[in-house]
C-alpha cells in the first residue's frame, strides 16, 4: 500500500524511500512484530476461553508433555495477522508473486485452522481426513503453481533449476504444476510435523525466511543475479518484504511460545508458514536449495515416512517415536536440548544452502 506513494516522489522526495525493497522489508518486519505483540495477549486470552482444555496431548508422547495440557493452540492466527497486515501495508500490491504467496499462506492457514478446530472441539489428536486435507492443499498449490508459471517467461517459468549449475535447466512443461504443488504441500506438512516442542519450529522458520529473503532479493535484482550467476527472476525481489514480515511475526510469536509456551502454533501456523516458504522457493527457482535450507524439516518428515513404512513392512520401529525430535526426548534429551540443538542444525543448513548462490 505504501509503495503507491512512490508515484508522488517527484513532489515529496521522502516517498522515494518506498521504492526500496530493503527499506520496505525492514518496515514489514517491525510492523509484523508490533501487530503480534499488540494482538498476542488478546488472542491468547480469547483462545484459552473458547478452547477450554486446549490442544490435546498425544497419549503415547513423552511424559513431560502432559504438563502442557490446557495450553491453547491456533497461535498461528496471530502470525497470520502480522504477516498479512505488514504485507498489505509495505508490499507492492501490483506484483503477482505477492498475491500468489499470500493466497497459499491463507489457503494453507485455513486448512490448518479447520484441523485445529476439529482437534480442540473433539479433544483428539486427529483432525479431519488426511486424504481430503491433502487434496485441498494440492488444489491450492496447483493453482498457485499455474499462476507462477504464467507470471514468468516461458520456457524458464516451467523449468527446474539446479544449484551449482547456471545453465542447467530441465523444462518440465505442464508437469511443472504438479511438481511445484508437491514442493509447496511437502513444505507445509514438513513444517507441521516439526512443530512439536516449544519454539522448535518457529526459529527454523525464521532462519529459512531470512535465507529466502536474501535469495528472493538477489534473484529479483538483475545486477546481483548476473554477478552471482544465478537465474534472474523479475519481480521476485518483492517477496523479501513478505519474508521480512515472517521474521517479524516469528519474533513476536516466539515471545509467547518460548518455554513454557503460553500458546502453540498449531496447524494454523505451521501449514501456512511451510506453504509460504514452499511458494517462495518455487517462485525464485530454488526448489532444490529449499531441501538444504529446510533440511531440518525434511529430516522430521523423512523420520515419519521411514517409521511408518518400516513398521508396515516389519511390525517394528526404527525410532523410539516419530517425528525424530520425540525420539531424542525418549533417549533422555531434555526439551530445551532438543530444541537448541535442532536450531543449530537449522543455522548450519541455511549457511550451506546460501553458499550455493556463489558456487556456480
Amino acid at each position: 500500500m505504501l509503495h503507491w506513494l512512490t508515484q508522488f516522489s517527484d513532489q515529496v522526495q521522502f516517498f522515494n524511500l518506498f521504492r526500496y525493497i530493503t527499506f520496505r522489508t525492514g518496515g514489514a518486519l517491525l510492523t509484523a512484530a508490533f501487530i503480534v505483540f499488540l494482538l498476542g495477549p488478546r488472542i491468547i486470552d480469547a483462545l484459552r476461553l473458547r478452547q477450554g482444555k486446549g490442544q490435546p496431548i498425544r497419549a503415547d508422547g513423552p511424559q513431560t508433555h502432559f504438563k502442557k495440557a490446557g495450553t491453547p493452540t491456533m497461535g498461528g492466527l496471530m502470525m497470520l495477522f502480522g504477516i498479512i497486515g505488514a504485507t498489505l501495508l509495505w508490499g507492492n500490491l501490483t506484483n503477482p508473486y505477492v498475491w500468489v504467496v499470500v493466497a497459499v499462506t491463507l489457503g494453507f492457514g485455513a486448512i490448518g485452522f479447520y484441523d485445529d478446530y476439529l482437534k480442540v472441539t473433539k479433544q483428539t489428536d486427529k483432525g479431519f481426513s488426511g486424504r481430503a486435507r491433502l487434496a485441498i492443499e494440492f488444489l491450492i498449490a496447483g493453482l498457485a503453481a499455474y499462476v507462477i508459471m504464467q507470471a514468468g517467461a516461458t520456457p524458464f517459468s516451467s523449468s527446474l533449476a539446479f544449484p551449482f549449475f547456471k545453465d542447467f535447466l530441465i523444462n518440465l512443461g505442464i508437469f511443472f504444476i504438479p511438481f511445484a504443488a508437491f514442493v509447496m504441500v511437502s513444505a507445509g506438512n514438513a513444517v507441521n510435523l516439526t512443530d512439536g516442542l516449544d519454539g522448535l519450529a518457529i526459529v527454523p522458520i525464521m532462519i529459512a525466511a531470512s535465507s529466502f529473503g536474501v535469495i528472493a532479493y538477489l534473484s529479483g535484482n538483475a545486477i546481483f543475479a548476473d554477478y552471482l550467476q544465478i537465474h534472474f527472476v523479475p519481480g521476485t525481489g518483492e517477496l523479501a518484504v513478505i519474508l521480512g514480515a515472517v521474521i517479524g511475526a516469528g519474533l513476536g510469536f516466539l515471545w509467547f511460545n518460548a518455554p513454557p509456551a503460553a500458546i502453540f502454533m498449531g496447524d494454523t501456523g505451521s501449514l501456512a508458514l511451510g506453504g509460504l516458504i514452499g511458494a517462495v522457493a518455487v517462485a525464485t527457482k530454488h526448489e532444490i536449495v529449499m531441501i538444504i535450507i529446510g533440511g531440518l524439516f525434511v529430516l522430521e518428515a523423512m523420520s515419519v515416512i521411514i517409521q511408518v513404512a518400516y513398521f508396515k513392512m516389519t511390525g517394528r520401529r526404527v525410532f523410539l517415536m516419530a517425528p525424530i525430535h520425540h525420539h531424542f526426548e525418549k533417549l533422555g534429551w531434555t526439551e530445551s536440548q532438543v530444541v537448541i540443538r535442532f536450531w543449530i542444525i537449522a543455522v548450519i543448513l541455511a549457511l550451506v544452502g546460501l553458499s550455493t548462490l556463489k558456487l556456480r
